[in-house]
């Protein structure tokens, strides 16, 4: 099989099938799975390493926003008897009309960073009048790829079943990511409509298509020249701990891992909000060039001389999330 065929243009196999084309003589490393939490990458860290290039920044505190409904610690999903967790944040409704539902996926380099680190985002957003979720997956601690990115799409699904108890809308389900989020919102939105990777049962019989993606900072692509993912010389990447392989053992692995391998047709409108670090939107020109080609909506917007965590921080805090408002408002209202 041609690896570097467009992949909506021939039989689709599962992706684990994929994984292992070539016969591979260097075993997938289990080494990173620790099965402990990384806390290395917190709101706090991020913010002791940007403000010394940026001193004028303030971290985005949880807000105490009147009006919306929280619930905390839900279980959108178990893998045996791991349970999979999110936290929903409802805009204070007083009628009956559905809203878009915002899945919000975390950054740390696949590794680490957790779910609350969005609650500010979330928070906001829903006061806004959007339903958030922001759903914890399985970190390469605890499982290799495709892991994550299987839970996140029942992610998509849990909100899908529970649209009438949450007011969704069904036809605005938008995945936001954060820098390895944002790659993960980018690979599930180009592959909800494919039969890609085998699922995990939760409400198998939904759909993980989604009508938008916002991806910040995520990276398109992990073989791009422009990307910064695999360099192994001083200690093993964020991505070569997420594959249990090298790039340069299973670069097929990597290819096929990555969003601009898959995106097509299906993919729906996409916002890039960006740092000034050109290594975080690797790919993103020649990912637009292909929706451009299928006549799909996109964006960019970009944060000159902004760090890349800069999403956690004012001043670029409430710009994003105008962002982010004014493109939903733009593609939902057609």
């Amino acid at each position: 099989m041609d690896l570097l065929k467009r992949p909506f243009e021939m039989k689709l196999a599962p992706l684990v099938l994929l994984l292992v084309i070539g016969h591979m003589s260097t075993a997938q490393s289990t080494a990173g799975i620790t099965n402990q939490p990384d806390t290395s990458f917190t709101n706090f860290s991020a913010y002791t390493k940007a403000v010394k290039k940026h001193p004028a920044i303030q971290l985005v505190p949880e807000f105490g926003l009147p009006g919306l409904t929280v619930n905390n610690n839900i279980v959108y999903c178990s893998i045996g008897n791991r349970p999979l967790k999110l936290d929903a944040f409802q805009p204070l409704k007083k009628d009956s009309a559905l809203t878009a539902a915002i899945i919000i996926i975390h950054g740390g380099g696949w590794r680490s960073g957790n779910r609350t680190q969005h609650h500010p985002l979330a928070q906001k957003l829903a006061s806004l009048g959007y339903t958030c979720f922001t759903p914890e997956y399985r970190l390469s601690t605890e499982a290799l790829f495709p892991a994550g990115i299987q839970d996140i799409q029942a992610a998509v699904r849990w909100v899908k079943s529970q649209a009438a108890a949450y007011y969704v809308d069904t036809n605005k389900i938008v995945l936001l990511g954060f820098s390895a989020g944002g790659e993960m919102a980018a690979f599930a939105g180009a592959t909800g409509n494919m039969n890609l990777l085998a699922g995990q049962g939760c409400n198998a019989t939904l759909s993980n298509a989604v009508n938008a993606v916002i991806d910040i900072d995520g990276t398109l692509s992990f073989v791009h020249p422009e990307s910064g993912e695999g360099d192994d010389t001083k200690k093993t990447s964020a991505a070569s701990y997420w594959f249990g392989y090298s790039k340069k053992e299973n670069p097929a692995l990597w290819k096929n891992a990555s969003p601009l391998t898959w995106v097509g047709k299906q993919m729906p409108p996409t916002l890039f909000i960006n740092s000034s670090e050109k290594r975080m939107h690797a790919g993103r020109e020649d990912f637009i060039k292909v929706l451009t080609e299928n006549n799909i909506y996109s964006e960019v917007q970009v944060f000159e001389n902004a760090p890349h965590t800069f999403c956690l921080f004012h001043p670029w805090f409430e710009p994003t999330v105008g962002y982010i408002d004014g493109f939903l408002k733009k593609i939902f209202s057609r």
